[in-house]
């Protein structure tokens, strides 16, 4: 790990020298090695510089489905309680989600120096879709492919996506992920 570490540091000390305002995706961050996000610290911290070169206008974006299982458990309170998917925001999610990535072991950041030490500025969730925003996705992928919208294929492909809770059907269990493929079922309607 500490050879992954090193390689880490080079690789975005090399990349912010040549360019200052560079953006780092880390995707898939619940399938990183324990530890390996910590090398960055020095980078997110509050130095003007480390070894000559700033890190104030580098970006870095950390991707993880870890925390879903909350955000989704907190969509479905909303949900119960009677309000809309429209009226969750990010201060309803974002200490509850910064504690449960903390606290969980395949999230990437699991006891992080960067959450410990505030270093993460925003935790933004991607909330569950529900039935008409996967209808959107099939309009979407419909126009995107050429076809006109036909509402009988954007009801057909939405009704053979899974949703839950199992009962009442509200949040699309894949999100859109699945629209193209089962649109290519519908191709000869």
């Amino acid at each position: 790990i500490l050879l992954f570490q090193e390689q880490l540091q080079n690789w975005i000390r090399g990349n912010v020298s040549a360019c200052p305002q560079s953006v780092f995706i880390f995707d898939e961050m619940d399938k990183m090695h324990l530890g390996l996000i910590d090398a960055i610290k020095p980078f997110l911290d509050y130095y003007e510089e480390v070894d000559g070169v700033s890190y104030r206008k580098a970006i870095f974006i950390f991707l993880s489905n870890a925390g879903g299982d909350l955000i989704n458990k907190a969509a479905l309170d909303f949900w119960t309680s009677g309000k809309q998917r429209e009226e969750i925001q990010l201060k309803d999610l974002e200490p509850m989600l910064s504690v449960g990535v903390f606290n969980n072991k395949n999230s990437g950041l699991w006891h992080s120096s960067l959450i410990d030490r505030n270093l993460i500025d925003y935790f933004v969730p991607f909330l569950p879709l529900e039935h008409k925003h996967v209808k959107m996705c099939v309009r979407a992928e419909m126009l995107a492919r050429g076809y006109a919208v036909d509402e009988r294929v954007v009801q057909a492909v939405a009704d053979e996506m899974t949703f839950f809770p199992k009962e009442q059907k509200i949040y699309s269990d894949k999100g859109c992920k699945t629209v193209p493929a089962k649109l290519d079922i519908h191709e000869d309607i």
